[in-house]
């Protein structure tokens, strides 16, 4: 079997700019919760938390992924972290 790279992120946080020079404190994004590899998103996800035990421990909860080649708009998976703990 091949297995593919997979980005995970979420979109839960904030990240505060450096300069507080405009009236905009937060400013919403992604946080990249890391790369894993896997016969398929969630196998790669089970790795992802094996390789990174302290991720259970986090307040992060739901993660999504997508597939790192070139159809990765079509490769797009989510997760929620509490139901594989």
């Amino acid at each position: 079997m091949k297995l593919s790279h997979f980005i995970f992120l979420s979109d839960e946080g904030h990240t505060y700019q450096p300069n507080f020079t405009s009236m905009i404190l937060e400013i919403e994004n992604l946080q990249v919760i890391g790369i894993s590899s896997g016969i398929d998103a969630e196998h790669a996800f089970k790795n992802l938390l094996k390789e990174n035990n302290y991720l259970k421990e986090t307040s992060f909860e739901n993660v999504f992924c997508y597939k790192l080649d070139n159809d990765y708009e079509n490769s797009k998976r989510e997760f929620c972290i509490s139901e594989y703990v």
